[in-house]
């Protein structure tokens, strides 16, 4: 598993904080989020969408280790050209996110700048990165 480096917002940073139910029926609402903020850094459309199927999957693969009643922490960091979505959830005692060489990160790395993840105690935490490209 990569390690996640702790980065601080810089002074000027917007930083969003979310936290929605730790269940499928709640990802619109991190998906819209992701979809508001890289469009407010003028994100091109295919870029957008490509980052909120980045962010469905990273959820998807905490929901598979989360405890009962548990709770997605989102955090989404704004640049002046990249977005970061950070997604913290409580993990099942054991609980070990793909490896990745498997094909759920393969989708994380081909839609992202890039994808780290951190499985610590009973949390996991997945940061994408993505930068605007310029035009």
């Amino acid at each position: 598993m990569t390690q996640l480096t702790e980065m601080e917002p810089d002074v000027g940073d917007d930083v969003v904080l979310l936290t929605v139910p730790a269940d499928g029926g709640y990802l619109g609402v991190l998906r819209t989020a992701t979809a508001g903020l890289a469009a407010r850094l003028h994100f091109a459309l295919d870029e957008i969408e490509d980052l909120r199927i980045a962010v469905d999957e990273a959820c998807a693969m905490l929901l598979a280790i989360a405890t009962r009643d548990a709770e997605l922490e989102c955090r989404f960091t704004v640049t002046e050209d990249a977005l970061t979505v950070e997604v913290t959830v409580s993990t099942v005692r054991g609980a070990r996110l793909p490896s990745e060489s498997s094909f759920a990160w393969k989708v994380l790395t081909a839609l992202t700048t890039s994808a780290e993840a951190e499985s610590s105690g009973r949390h996991a935490t997945i940061r994408l990165l993505t930068q605007r490209t310029e035009f």
